[in-house]
């Protein structure tokens, strides 16, 4: 049911397709995030339309508001939203991490307030799993602490074998074998740490493995040798997912290292606060630039918005605050992020993803390319390479 096949490689990077029950989706893939059963301004349809394959729900949020049950009684997500394809729910861990001082975390499992009402939840292993199962994604995340950055390396360690102790947990509680359990390895930006996290980890064999704790504070220079370690570590032929990322250059690099899945709410937020992502960079629509030029965001681009609307008329609605501007840039965004990796993908197939990368890279950054970036490149070439702990 869970079948992960790749088809080609050009380096690290690797083009493959993973198997769920509500559909095949081919990898590298951007994964929208719909927090709260939607993903903000954009219909069902329209995330068909611009090539979302699978779409994140979120634990934390769902539990509380409007309740598993209710989703259940809908069949599950796809049921719930009227989106038909797959979809993957995290294990509410990284939310707990965000609400800091409102939040106890003890061995059995997380105490905390509710943002909504300041009613007192506790969120187990069990329950993680027991909301997921009724949420009725086809991915589910094991339950885990998230640290903050920058955090103590012996407060990660502690943190990092408490999450083994709750994947173990997780696993026993399962009742369903419809949905694939992905284990989150951990560590921070320490490697030594990240090994541990890998030895207690990939014994457990999960369909598919996560690399969390990342981009969370810490610097590109920081983030992405950790995901060059724990990618180079984790199983060849299992989907790796590195979560909460998504930014243009980030998906790239996290290619070029060897991903395969990505979320994150940075196109539909950043579209909200006005801007749409290009191949140059992010154009500010509130800017005034934008403001008499005749040509789409971008002539290149397929979306609604590129086909009908010009900048000016976008920027105009912008800063007439109308609802239509979010829900174009947003839509644009998610539609700029699905070509980036369909692009990616074919310069993958054609074995030329790190020349295709670079020249991506120097449009996109209108100066030097960073040094992290080049680094990750360069690395994703060379597979037989190991990829030593920074000195």
């Amino acid at each position: 049911m869970f079948e992960f096949e790749i088809h080609t490689r050009d380096g690290r990077a690797r083009t493959a397709s993973f198997a769920t029950p509500h559909g095949t989706v081919q990898t590298p893939m951007f994964m929208p995030v719909g927090t709260q059963g939607s993903v903000k301004g954009i219909s069902p349809q329209e995330l068909k339309d611009v090539g979302s394959q699978m779409i994140l729900g979120n634990t934390y949020h769902l539990m509380l508001r409007p309740g598993p049950e209710l989703v259940a009684a809908h069949g599950g997500l796809p049921g719930f939203t009227a989106y038909p394809g797959p979809f993957l729910t995290d294990s509410g861990g990284f939310q707990v991490m965000s609400l800091g001082h409102m939040r106890k975390i003890t061995e059995e499992g997380v105490t905390f307030k509710s943002h909504l009402d300041g009613s007192k939840v506790i969120l187990t292993p069990e329950r993680s799993i027991e909301v997921q199962e009724a949420l009725g994604a086809d991915v589910i995340m094991a339950f885990d602490e998230c640290p903050p950055f920058p955090a103590e390396p012996e407060y990660i360690r502690r943190s990092l074998e408490r999450t083994v102790r709750w994947l173990e947990r997780c696993q026993a509680a399962r009742t369903r074998g419809d949905q694939a359990l992905f284990a989150i390895v951990q560590g921070g930006v320490h490697p030594e740490l990240r090994e541990l996290s890998l030895e207690q980890t990939l014994p457990f064999a999960t369909p598919g493995f996560a690399i969390g704790g990342l981009a969370v504070g810490e610097a590109k220079e920081q983030m992405f040798p950790a995901v060059a370690f724990t990618a180079e570590r984790l199983p060849e032929d299992k989907p790796r997912y590195l979560m909460g990322v998504g930014h243009p250059e980030d998906l790239i690099a996290g290619i070029a290292l060897g991903v395969d899945m990505f979320d994150c709410v940075y196109p539909t937020r950043t579209g909200r606060f006005g801007y749409a992502l290009t191949d140059r960079g992010r154009l500010n629509m509130n800017s005034s630039a934008p403001r008499r030029q005749l040509e789409p965001i971008d002539p290149q681009c397929d979306c609604y918005a590129c086909l009908h609307y010009t900048r000016a008329y976008l920027a105009h609605l912008v800063r007439a605050e109308e609802m239509l501007a979010p829900r174009m840039l947003s839509l644009h965004n998610l539609r700029y992020l699905h070509r980036l990796v369909e692009r990616a993908r074919a310069a993958i197939e054609q074995g030329r993803f790190a020349q295709w990368a670079l020249a991506w890279a120097k449009q996109y950054f209108s100066a030097d390319i960073p040094a992290w970036f080049l680094t990750a490149v360069t690395l994703g070439q060379d597979s037989q390479r190991s990829i030593l702990p920074p000195s």
